[in-house]
């Protein structure tokens, strides 16, 4: 019986050859508002991968007063033409289909950007996410954006492309749908049918000069989860009236905007926070009131899900977007029976949050996503003779060090001090808010036993052992241990990692006070916060940041912000520690501030201490001095991807070492350190 999932779909005037797409996004990728090679590299990836169709150029602007806010493209002018059509021979060269995303951002810019133009939206109602005030629109502005639209579809179907997809929710069409934006008093305002004006006129515009033989699609909206928002009787209600108008051949359905980062977290992308599809049914629900064909969209992460989604006739097409950025072969994978070798979208945000934080797109585990340049996704041998690889550490960076070692042709040992793989990500995942991190581990667990990597379980190694062993290469990926010692009193303090082990503050006995100093950012004290308030304790965050979590973008941010508020912390902003003593049966911590010339202090029954972790160095200094490279990377070489010119040389082991054991970092440096550095073995 054939797997639901890939059988071929026909959507308007074309053939999808399975079910599973990825929707339009924004990678942050463009280069001057185009598509070159990194970013083509990306989409083609998961067109050779094995995937139906790929959807590109999230929100790409068609209009110069709707400048990028996070690197979409630019299709306002014809000069898109040549990398458009470069991008679509390259992709229906893998036999997959190619849509992009066409949007007016109306409100949901900025005016101080690009050529410093007005926002523009049907009201004056401002986004809380770019601030802008904007400008009413007159009747020569919907005339004329509405011919931008009309323009940029032309020039999607003149470049080759297969469709286009009309940006509605959240952007200028949803916002003159939604009652909350749109307050007009004219033609294009009041009820139902006049909200809808600018939309079906923009529609029936774009379907009068493309016709029947080019798809057109809208991504819409379901629910706003605003109260004066758009509610799901009326978005249905719209669908039906666009459906009877003929002009869209497919709906992309989602859930709520992304006027806040709040609301971004929980309904257009939900974090990981949320369950997995968590819209599905509602998707489910609109599909079986509609003849048009559905997309949908929204933490369907895995294969039973999608599967199920397709089964039970939920969607015709599932978007399995952030899945693919994880692993692009999914598809190929699916198709070749090793499914138990797709790498997993374990939900962390973040890609998203490097977005939102003016990165470009990353995964946090797969760190050939968007690097297809100098990064292989599929890991070739190694064309020169086999070699003996010792690697000491069972955390990502090892792991990933084993696993493409293993993938090279080389002989792996693995050391790990433990009784279980994963370092810092399996401590990290006991925070229940990032529980499923353990995805991380089990992935690289299952494939360096699948290659037959060597694992020397609960064993410390010394530098006699790893003699012993007479390895050509020696990779050193034994992570961090909590610093403490920068700080005067800091053995005083209890570690992060004391309190998500479970080795600390277990459970609060009465109205304890703990007061959690965060000198980091990032994830390890807000999770940290949030478990002790669930032991029952009273929490105090103070950061010398201006604001608690200081380096975490919207996908997360948003859990840590609501579960603060839910168990009532305490948030102390702008202040750094001192020093810690002790006084009577608690700690006494003093802090200063940039803003104020007086120390302040705090009394509590405990101080947790986040500042990253000190490298766990010492095997490393031992080895050094028998080591053929001295211990030495050549940095040119590792970011060229180039083999480091140290391994000709059998003089002795070559010495390395990666991860957290070289400074304290994060989950996708660590492995990064060590797929670049191994995938030249």
């Amino acid at each position: 019986m054939s797997d639901p999932l890939l059988l071929p779909f026909q959507l308007g005037a074309m053939t999808i050859k399975n079910r599973i797409v990825s929707t339009c996004h924004a990678p942050a990728l463009a280069e001057d508002g185009m598509p070159k090679e990194r970013y083509q590299r990306y989409h083609l990836e998961k067109a050779k991968g094995g995937i139906g169709m790929t959807m590109i150029g999230g929100s790409s602007c068609v209009s110069p007063d709707s400048p990028s806010v996070f690197g979409q493209l630019d299709v306002s002018s014809d000069r898109m033409i040549p990398y458009f059509r470069e991008f679509a021979e390259r992709i229906h060269k893998e036999d997959c289909r190619i849509v992009c995303q066409i949007s007016h951002l109306g409100r949901r810019t900025t005016w101080n950007d690009g050529d410093w133009l007005p926002v523009i939206a049907p009201s004056r109602v401002r986004e809380p996410a770019h601030r802008g005030f904007p400008k009413v629109m007159d009747h020569s502005d919907i005339k004329r954006v509405i011919g931008d639209y009309v323009a940029a579809a032309r020039r999607m179907r003149d470049a080759g492309l297969d469709g286009v997809e009309i940006l509605q929710n959240g952007h200028l069409p949803g916002q003159f749908l939604s009652p909350d934006t749109n307050l007009r008093d004219d033609e294009y305002g009041g009820d139902l049918i006049g909200r809808m004006r600018f939309l079906r006129e923009l529609y029936d515009k774009v379907k009068e000069e493309l016709g029947t033989d080019f798809v057109i699609g809208a991504r819409v909206e379901m629910d706003s989860k605003l109260t004066e928002g758009l509610q799901k009787e009326e978005a249905l209600e719209a669908l039906k009236i666009i459906e009877a108008d003929g002009t869209i051949d497919y709906f992309n359905l989602n859930v709520g905007r992304s006027d806040t980062e709040y609301m971004l977290a929980n309904y257009p992308v939900p974090a990981m926070f949320k369950e997995l599809a968590p819209f599905l049914q509602l998707a489910g629900t609109f599909k079986a009131e509609l003849k048009t064909p559905t997309i949908h969209a929204a933490r369907i992460s895995d294969l039973a899900t999608a599967r199920y989604a397709i089964q039970e006739k939920l969607v015709d097409l599932v978007g399995m977007t952030r899945a693919h950025i994880a692993d692009p072969h999914l598809v190929n994978k699916l198709k070749e029976g090793r499914a138990e070798e797709i790498r997993p979208c374990v939900g962390a945000g973040y890609c998203i949050d490097r977005i939102y934080n003016e990165g470009e797109m990353l995964c946090i585990h797969n760190v050939a996503t968007t690097r297809e340049q100098s990064i292989p996704h599929i890991t070739p041998p190694s064309s020169g003779t086999s070699k003996k690889v010792v690697v000491v550490g069972g955390g990502p960076a090892g792991l990933e060090a084993a696993r493409v070692s293993a993938l090279r042709g080389h002989e792996v040992t693995l050391i790990e001090a433990s009784s279980e793989l994963g370092g810092q990500v399996r401590l990290a995942a006991k925070s229940q808010v990032r529980k499923d991190l353990i995805g991380i581990v089990d992935w690289l667990s299952s494939e360096v036993m699948r290659l037959g990597v060597d694992i020397h379980w609960q064993q410390f190694a010394d530098h006699e052992m790893i003699e012993a062993l007479k390895p050509d290469i020696v990779v050193v990926a034994t992570g961090g241990v909590p610093d403490l010692q920068y700080i005067k009193g800091g053995e005083l303090a209890h570690s992060t990692w004391d309190v998500l082990s479970g080795e600390a503050l277990k459970i609060a006995s009465g109205e304890e006070m703990v007061v959690v100093y965060d000198d980091h950012g990032q994830h390890q004290a807000a999770s940290t916060v949030v478990e002790l308030a669930k032991r029952g304790f009273k929490v105090r965050l103070v950061t010398p940041d201006r604001h608690a979590v200081h380096e975490m973008g919207a996908s997360n941010f948003p859990m840590y912000i609501k579960a603060f508020h839910d168990h009532q912390v305490e948030v102390t902003p702008d202040f750094r520690l001192n020093s810690i003593s002790s006084e009577g049966n608690g700690v006494l911590a003093e802090f200063n501030s940039d803003y104020g010339d007086h120390p302040h202090k705090l009394k509590a029954d405990y101080i947790v201490v986040e500042h990253g972790t000190l490298p766990n160095d010492e095997l490393y200094y031992e080895l050094v001095a028998n080591a053929a490279n001295h211990g030495i990377v050549d940095i040119p070489a590792l970011i060229a991807g180039e083999a480091q010119p140290s391994i000709s040389n059998y003089g002795g082991h070559n010495l390395f070492r990666v991860g957290d054991a070289v400074a304290s970092r994060n989950i996708h440096a660590s492995i990064l350190d060590s797929r670049r550095l191994c995938q030249t073995f």
